[in-house]
């Protein structure tokens, strides 16, 4: 495709488009809720927020897998603390939050910020002036941070001061005696590992630096987002001592922190290498494009998605709605088909691991239907699809068919059934006190419609690569869907789709699921409905930043995501506004609509470049408030939130393509 091509040169030399200023950066209540992300393609990252102030365990400098350990990511690398000498006087540009106060606060002296390409900070010490960058490598587990003095009216010396955690992200570290406190020198830095089983870090200077070993424990860093939300939030972080270095006006010097062994005498070189690299983040598009490589992960011969940061793993479900926008949109087909390859390697009873090891999603392998009818398109290869995944998706349709794990089986009536009492299947599978928020057992809308979609795709495909046994094995299945579907979920009254069907009973809760009968490419719903469930969803659901779960009318709608986690979860599907909707709301807005629809998907889609410096800086969010002003919320990077948005950019350009 040349639509990433098209976006990577848009605006290149354009002003930063992310950028706050002073008095933005010295308040304290805005500045703490605005986070940076930055990751490779193994996993890793490091984040914080726009100065430097960790304010969740999830935070650091240097956050990487340790698959020797767990599935998991670990925190070797909190934070770095740097301390500007001169004329025997000390200036801590650091700031930490500690029971009842903020010390030191160093953000007071960052006179500017921006974040593009990569994040950088000017800091303004009396008569100095120094540049701190930071450039996490696509390659290693290595961050680098390149500090230029570009003024100074006497001698000045940087001292750096590395605050070590080596936990897992969802743990906390507690002082102890167990922690190793040697290390080894290594050129130019040394290399350290505090508990057996983890990789070694090696701490490393572009130029000769005198370390001073002063091993010690600093207490109680707190962290006021997960106290926020509920979890332990203090922290004992390890200090193995500190580096210290002349810098002169002028001049440029690189510190690293890696799990590889650098060679100083490359530093800036590999420093200046990978910045010329980055794709710059100065329009809407190109923070949507740096987004989404953030969420692809090619480590052991695997290709995989992480869900979302910080806390998200890699999930099924979640992966195959994200690929096409974050792949195919993108110019990547080759990633989507490996991240399928690497998906259908795992499935099992027709199923695929949704969260871990966990095979207890029944979207997610008709999710994989609609992925490989958006790859299809992109790539023109039908045949090939077929006689790559065939027997895979033919595996999937006979055990909904025949029945597999958790009740999932298809009725005689063409629809599918899943679940049992205090399961959650779907999407919407928040559970609190054991017990499904939103149970949804029996037959769910969307599943149906997907189900639809699978086994109308599949014959489409039979029939190009002439499979006549499949064609005949399953030719007069959709009829009997359609035909059901209608009667099952359609209100001729209501003029909308029931959320669930389980026996005699119904729900008619105004939920977003109905959606997909209006945007999948085969939907058994004629036109007039499709235009009765768009207008429900549009009057009911309808916001800025996404669907609401639930409507506002209904008296179990929750319009804020806020509080513990029994708190957030109890309002995660009942009114909290997803992003990733809204590609099936314009998908199926601009189907029916055609050009008269383009406006209305255009406004919500540019509307979402506000974000950019609400929450995640450059990225979207998982969720949001429903009520207004739909504040963000959940974790603050979601891959389904911004693949969906870079799909809807695709449709818009494919629509305006075709208007008279």
């Amino acid at each position: 495709m040349n639509t990433a091509d098209t976006m990577q040169s848009t605006e290149k030399f354009a002003t930063p488009y992310i950028k706050f200023d002073k008095n933005q950066l010295i308040n304290l209540q805005y500045a703490l809720n605005k986070e940076l992300l930055r990751t490779n393609k193994r996993g890793a990252y490091a984040s914080s927020t726009i100065i430097g102030c960790n304010t969740r365990k999830y935070h650091g400098l240097l956050v990487a897998p340790q698959p020797q350990l767990d599935m998991e990511n670990h925190v070797f690398l909190s934070t770095l603390d740097e301390t500007v000498l001169q004329r025997d006087a000390e200036f801590h540009l650091a700031i930490h939050k500690y029971p009842g106060l903020f010390h030191p606060k160093g953000h007071k002296y960052i006179a500017d910020f921006s974040s593009d390409p990569i994040p950088y900070w000017i800091y303004r010490v009396g008569g100095v002036v120094l540049k701190k960058e930071i450039l996490f490598s696509s390659d290693i587990d290595c961050v680098m941070l390149r500090y230029t003095l570009l003024d100074a009216h006497s001698p000045t010396t940087l001292r750096l001061m590395p605050l070590l955690a080596f936990r897992n992200y969802h743990s906390l570290s507690k002082a102890n005696i167990y922690a190793n406190k040697k290390y080894e020198d290594i050129p130019n830095g040394i290399k350290l590992r505090l508990y057996s089983g983890y990789a070694d870090l090696h701490l490393q200077a572009s130029k000769e630096a005198e370390y001073v070993s002063s091993p010690d424990w600093y207490y109680n860093f707190e962290y006021p987002k997960e106290q926020e939300r509920g979890y332990p939030f203090q922290e004992d972080l390890f200090v193995p001592g500190f580096f210290e270095f002349q810098i002169k006006k002028g001049e440029e010097v690189v510190f690293s922190a890696s799990l590889e062994e650098m060679k100083p005498r490359t530093l800036k070189t590999t420093f200046n290498k990978e910045l010329k690299a980055r794709v710059p983040r100065n329009s809407f598009e190109n923070c949507l494009l740096n987004s989404a490589k953030q969420f692809i992960m090619e480590r052991d011969k695997k290709t995989e998605i992480v869900a979302g940061y910080h806390w998200f793993g890699r999930w099924g479900r979640d992966s195959f709605i994200a690929l096409p926008g974050l792949t195919l949109v993108t110019g990547h087909a080759e990633q989507c088909k490996a991240a399928l390859n690497t998906l259908a390697a795992q499935m099992k009873n027709g199923l695929f691991p949704n969260m871990g090891n966990s095979y207890n999603s029944v979207d997610a392998p008709m999710w994989f239907f609609w992925t490989l009818q958006q790859y299809s398109e992109f790539t023109d290869t039908e045949v090939k699809v077929w006689l790559t995944f065939g027997a895979k998706m033919c595996a999937i349709l006979e055990a909904f068919r025949k029945g597999t794990d958790y009740n999932i089986k298809m009725q005689e009536n063409g629809l599918i059934s899943a679940g049992y009492p205090g399961v959650a299947l779907t999407w919407m599978d928040a559970i609190v006190d054991g017990k499904p928020v939103t149970p949804r057992t029996g037959m769910a809308v969307e599943i149906n419609a997907l189900w639809y979609n699978a086994v109308c795709f599949s014959l489409h495909l039979a029939k190009a690569a002439e499979d006549e046994k499949f064609v005949k094995q399953w030719e007069d299945l959709p009829a009997l869907i359609s035909d059901s579907f209608v009667k099952t979920f359609w209100s001729e009254q209501k003029k909308y789709l029931a959320d669930v069907v389980n026996g005699n009973d119904k729900d008619w809760s105004v939920r977003p699921n109905q959606i997909f009968a209006t945007s999948l490419p085969y939907s058994p719903l004629d036109e007039q409905m499709k235009l009765e469930v768009l207008e429900k969803v549009k009057n009911e659901l309808l916001t800025t930043r996404g669907l609401r779960t639930l409507s506002p009318k209904d008296a179990s709608y929750k319009g804020v995501y806020f509080g513990d986690q029994k708190t957030r979860d109890a309002a995660y599907h009942q009114g909290t506004v997803w992003a990733w909707l809204l590609g099936h709301f314009a998908e199926g807005y601009l189907k029916l609509h055609g050009a008269e629809g383009i406006q209305l998907v255009k406004q919500l889609y540019e509307g979402f470049s506000s974000t950019m410096m609400e929450h995640g800086i450059c990225t979207i969010s998982e969720v949001f408030d429903g009520d207004p002003p739909h504040r963000d919320e959940g974790a603050i990077s979601q891959a389904w939130s911004v693949g969906e948005l870079l799909r809807i950019g695709y449709l818009i350009k494919q629509a305006e393509s075709f208007k008279p």
